[in-house]
């Protein structure tokens, strides 16, 4: 990747610190927006309060009635992976609240796509529920709640994405981000969502008495952080503070062995240590394994994987995802191919790319497109929309952005000066979705490219790697990764420390068709050897007969690698150039 790099401002004279914060972390903290220690405090009672959530106690009278009056309730879900753990949460919990039958339908994304259509209203009729519960979408589906109304049920939408102009006329909406809320933190995935309806849920019907009425055990609402936890972050949505409680909670149970057994079987199939699961695990490692269900199969295996109790049955169901995500894997691999030799006969024939990338194969899968904008995104950034082939004549794209672009914003630019170019959108700021006629890609690509120059700058579209300055000599340490690692959750918009500086090369060799090991020593302290890779590298700058390079420029975090029960230092290099 080619990029700069940019130190993060830091004014030290606005912390409110404590006398014992070491200056690195006081550093790092402050050039992520945190002027204290409070915000290291990741204890539950730190959460917002669901009472200042619009439309909550609407749905929770809603509730109340259901699960006093054993109603019918049935779930719909989206097919992601905060689509899974919103449903498998909504499934579980509600049962364990005393809720009549409760069950779950997910559209499957090549047959319905996204959202509560009138069409998938049709087919959870059959389920014949009183109550209709969106979790992870419903904010845009107008016609899909007006359906549900008319055919007589009642809907309660929970949602996180952006609202359009119009709101779905549904019994109750509960979006952090509808008008009107005054729910202090509007980053909360949908899982995060669900989990706070439910938990004020639980509040109210043990203030009712319900659970003294039916001999109900009263459900301690934190067995459900772990899959709060894997939602949340495999959704990419920011890590505000009360994202962090959220997720480092959800964490902490993991690692304790108080997790989902399909949570547990997912990271034996990734031989992943739960004792050490991290957010980049999360994110990388067990988030791809359930996506890749509803990618390329049914998200219904994903969900089963985390709602079964079987441990046994846990094992098979996360056998089957580590398959489907190696297929994935290989899809995605091939549709990278064509899309790069695609993009060098652009760059042939235009003397240099354009400011967005629009992007179509008729052979492309449509679930993996998501995956190859973002691989593509990374390597030129620059927005990217790949799409493919859907029904009825329509191509369906995914998009996702760079830093400074809205892309639902942009699409909405569009849409605005184009009405009848797209048939349908929407999403957040770095990710989008739509759908438009095949016929309409070139004048959408025009389009969305003119959208694209309105609301950037050229110098925008160089990659930048943000770093928190060069670390002093002393600060090369197992106990600076240690006191950097016990700070975490680290994740979207509260980015894991990352440093830079120059260093003396000393030995270096590729390992893995695609990966430099290297050994290097800091100018400051050139005694001092540290072990170091980077990954993903161009093996023809670094491999034999090459020009001797001595001293290097290296982007960088510090981790602690762990080798047959020795630890030692360890940077993960982000950036590499040769001085």
């Amino acid at each position: 990747m080619n990029a700069i790099i940019r130190r993060r401002p830091v004014d030290f004279s606005t912390g409110r610190f404590t006398s014992s914060t070491p200056k690195i972390l006081q550093r790092v903290l402050l050039g992520r927006g945190v002027a204290s220690d409070d915000e290291l405090d990741h204890q539950l009672a730190r959460l917002c309060s669901p009472e200042s959530m619009r439309g909550v106690d609407a749905a929770v009278n809603l509730l109340v009635n259901a699960v006093r009056n054993q109603h019918k309730i049935l779930i719909v879900g989206d097919f992601d992976a905060d689509g899974a753990t919103s449903s498998t949460l909504a499934v579980l919990a509600l049962g364990a609240l005393g809720a009549g039958p409760v069950d779950y339908l997910v559209p499957n994304r090549f047959e319905f796509g996204y959202g509560l259509t009138p069409e998938i209203v049709a087919v959870a009729q059959e389920y014949h529920p009183d109550l209709l519960i969106t979790v992870d979408n419903g904010i845009s589906s107008i016609e899909g709640v007006a359906a549900a109304k008319a055919a007589g049920l009642n809907v309660i939408v929970t949602d996180h994405h952006l609202p359009g102009s119009e709101l779905p006329l549904a019994d109750a909406i509960v979006n952090p981000n509808q008008p009107g809320c005054e729910f202090p933190s509007k980053n909360l995935a949908g899982v995060g969502v669900i989990f706070y309806l439910l938990s004020r849920l639980k509040s109210v019907l043990q203030a009712g008495g319900w659970f003294e009425e039916t001999g109900i055990a009263v459900p301690n609402m934190a067995e459900y952080l772990d899959l709060v936890a894997l939602g949340t972050v495999a959704d990419l949505v920011p890590l505000d503070h009360n994202n962090r409680v959220l997720v480092h909670q959800g964490i902490a149970r993991i690692r304790a062995g108080r997790c989902r057994p399909g949570i547990q079987a997912l990271m034996d199939v990734a031989g992943r240590d739960r004792s050490r699961l991290s957010t980049t695990d999360i994110g990388f490692i067990l988030g791809p394994r359930i996506n890749a269900a509803g990618r390329l199969d049914d998200i219904g295996t994903g969900i089963r994987c985390l709602m079964t109790r079987d441990p046994q049955e846990a094992r098979e169901l996360a056998a089957e995802l580590d398959g489907l995500n190696r297929d994935r894997k290989a899809i995605e691999a091939g549709m990278q191919r064509e899309a790069m030799a695609a993009l060098d006969q652009l760059q042939l024939a235009e003397e240099g790319l354009p400011w967005s990338l629009c992007l179509y194969d008729a052979a492309w899968h449509q679930g993996v497109v998501g995956i190859l904008a973002s691989r593509i995104k990374e390597k030129f950034h620059r927005p990217v929309i790949a799409f493919a082939d859907g029904d009825n004549g329509l191509i369906k794209g995914s998009a996702r952005s760079i830093a400074g672009l809205h892309i639902r914003d942009a699409l909405s630019d569009v849409a605005a000066a184009n009405p009848e170019l797209i048939s349908k959108f929407g999403g957040h700021a770095m990710a989008a979705g739509l759908s438009l006629r095949a016929e309409n890609l070139s004048a959408f690509t025009e389009a969305f490219e003119k959208a694209v120059r309105d609301r950037l700058k050229e110098s925008q579209l160089q990659a930048i790697i943000e770093t928190d300055g060069e670390l002093e000599s002393g600060e090369f340490s197992m106990e600076t990764a240690a006191l950097l690692r016990a700070c975490a959750p680290w994740g979207q918009a509260f980015p894991e420390p990352e440093f830079d500086g120059e260093f003396l090369l000393l030995q270096h060799r590729i390992v893995g068709e695609r990966h430099l090991k290297m050994t290097v020593a800091p100018l400051s302290a050139p005694q001092q050897a540290i072990d170091a890779i980077a990954f993903n590298i161009d093996p023809d700058l670094w491999s034999a007969p090459v020009v001797p390079v001595e001293r290097v420029k290296l982007a960088f975090k510090l981790d602690i690698n762990e080798f047959r029960g020795r630890q030692s230092l360890q940077l993960m290099v982000s950036l590499i150039q040769p001085l």
